[in-house]
């Protein structure tokens, strides 16, 4: 059973049966879903359960009493409830909400929006964001400017479908169909027309400037004076947004500088501009606008850093102090076309990878802010401190970190020292209480110190640690990742056919618990990366 998130949702079969009953919370809930993209409530089940008990049965009739409850305390809200069998013999009530057509509330005039996996409250001028950004999120599937889907750009057709058959993030049922089939699965036309997202990304030159909303682009270079010293601008609608990421990073000669660091007898060279920040900034700004509102993207070069304007605020329940942890798509279908063709991470993680991009080159962290009327997102291009480059990249070859334990690391690094409030402040999180989901183990390796008690402990990375890169615990692959290990047993099988259990495991490391590397066989396996030839001490792997 999934986890509670931005589409799933779970409760007590207590909260609508007997004395704990709470109609008016869970048609809370039920209008946060119906605002957002929808979801499930999954009744019977508890938060940290997978299953609901096995001797549990639903009350006949309580589907339909569940769906005229909720009619009478909301507005715009439908509820499809369905009573199901788990696994293991227990009931559950699966209650479907689909997204509203128009905004939903409740029937005292409240207002919900659901964010992660939490139901929060719309008030004041944000109920009139909300009601706009209905029709920015219906805008992708509209097909008001009909044109026929035969009427489409076939260069750019062509393009986008071999690059979708060719993307290990489809399924191979969406890659046998016709170009005409993908069109329709990726929303890009209904009824033999073009949608607007269709329209957008495979229609021709024309029709896509009669959008009025396709983005345009304008890359400005200033000086130290503040003076307009160069100025590139993307503006006459030949390019879809996919070939706009392209054609933005190739053609502005200032993302290709890069600085030269000392680095022993050698010379390390660094990128002025990360081309992962700047294309994630540019997917962003193209994937996340709002596409019933005009106006253009700005690139604005400057000395110190770039600045990427986008017009519109961000989407409700995202703010510049969450962005890291909350997820809401506003064009939902473009984020999955973009998501599928490999040029973004549809989890909300693009600004975690800039945050660990950034650091772990000695820079500031990306600055967010919302504007009158749009969204600016600032990168510094100084090197704050150069010895941090080798020291992220060694304890992380060392010690095998996560992404969390790259960011936190070089952001410590970066400072003499954070105490428990300033830390969890500076990586958006809700409480101190957090901090150990990213401290833990590098506070047990020592790459990270502490002094201090509760809220007021602090945490530093050891100045001669930095500078000196001599850590005491030596290399070990006990603390190797899942996912590596994985490749490594694949790499070894590879070279070593039909090897046994035994060979792998003296081949890539006896330090390995011989259980953990069982358990990766057994998930290769069951994923079809490797064959099992034989059986108990004469089992043999190979590839496929």
């Amino acid at each position: 059973m999934s986890q509670e998130g931005q589409l799933l949702d779970k409760k007590s079969l207590r909260s609508i049966v007997g004395r704990t009953v709470d109609w008016a919370e869970l048609a809370k809930d039920c209008v946060a879903f119906a605002n957002a993209t929808g979801g499930h409530l999954l009744i019977g089940i508890e938060d940290d359960q997978a299953m609901p008990p096995p001797d549990q049965r639903v009350p006949i009739g309580l589907d339909d009493t569940l769906r005229r409850k909720l009619a009478e305390r909301t507005v715009n809200v439908v509820a499809l409830p369905t009573i199901r069998t788990a696994l293991n013999g227990g009931q559950y009530l699966d209650v479907i909400i689909p997204r509203a057509t128009s905004v939903a509330s409740t029937t005292d005039g409240r207002y919900f929006l659901r964010v992660a996996d939490q139901s929060k409250p719309v008030t004041g001028d944000d109920v009139m964001r909300l009601a706009n950004e209905r029709g920015s999120s219906s805008w992708e599937t509209q097909v008001s400017m009909q044109i026929p889907s035969t009427n489409c750009d076939p260069d750019k057709l062509h393009v986008l479908a071999s690059a979708l058959r060719n993307s290990d993030r489809v399924k191979p049922s969406v890659k046998e169909k016709a170009d005409g089939e993908l069109l329709e699965h990726y929303q890009l036309s209904h009824g033999g027309l073009l949608t607007n997202l269709g329209v957008l990304c495979v229609g021709r030159q024309f029709d896509r400037a009669r959008l009025a909303t396709a983005p345009v682009v304008q890359f400005i270079k200033y000086d130290e004076r503040g003076s307009k010293v160069n100025k590139l601008v993307w503006d006459d609608h030949d390019l879809n947004p996919m070939e706009m990421v392209e054609s933005v990073w190739r053609e502005v000669p200032d993302f290709r500088e890069s600085y030269e660091l000392p680095d022993g007898l050698y010379r390390q060279f660094v990128p002025a501009f990360d081309e992962i920040v700047v294309r994630e900034l540019l997917v962003n700004a193209l994937v996340h606008r709002p596409y019933t509102q005009q106006g253009d993207i700005f690139l604005n070069l400057h000395p110190d850093g770039l600045e990427v304007v986008n017009p519109g605020l961000l989407p409700l329940g995202v703010t510049p102090r969450n962005v890291l942890h909350t997820t809401v798509r506003r064009n939902e279908h473009l984020a999955r076309l973009f998501h599928d063709l490999r040029l973004m991470e549809r989890e909300g993680s693009g600004f975690d990878k800039m945050f660990e991009v950034l650091l772990s080159q000695g820079r500031p962290v990306p600055a967010l802010r919302e504007l009158d009327d749009g969204v600016e997102v600032t990168i510094r291009r100084r090197i704050q401190k150069p010895e941090m480059i080798d020291f992220v990249a060694k304890a992380d070859q060392t010690f095998q970190l996560t992404q969390r334990e790259r960011i936190v690391l070089a952001l410590l690094a970066q400072h003499e020292a954070l105490t428990a409030r300033e830390l969890a402040a500076a990586l958006e999180l809700p409480s101190v209480d957090s901090l150990q989901l990213w401290l833990k183990r590098a506070l047990a390796w020592g790459l990270v110190q502490s002094a201090g008690r509760t809220q007021a402990v602090r945490y530093f990375v050891d100045p001669k640690l930095i500078r000196s890169l001599d850590f005491s615990t030596s290399t070990t692959l006990k603390r190797i990742e899942p996912h590596r290990l994985l490749a490594l047993i694949v790499e070894d099988v590879g070279r070593y056919p039909l090897a046994r259990i035994s060979e792998i495991h003296q081949r890539i490391g006896d330090e390995i618990p011989r259980s953990r590397l069982r358990r990766g066989l057994e998930q290769l396996v069951k994923e079809g990366k490797l064959r099992q030839e034989g059986l108990r001490r004469g089992t043999r792997y190979r590839i496929p």
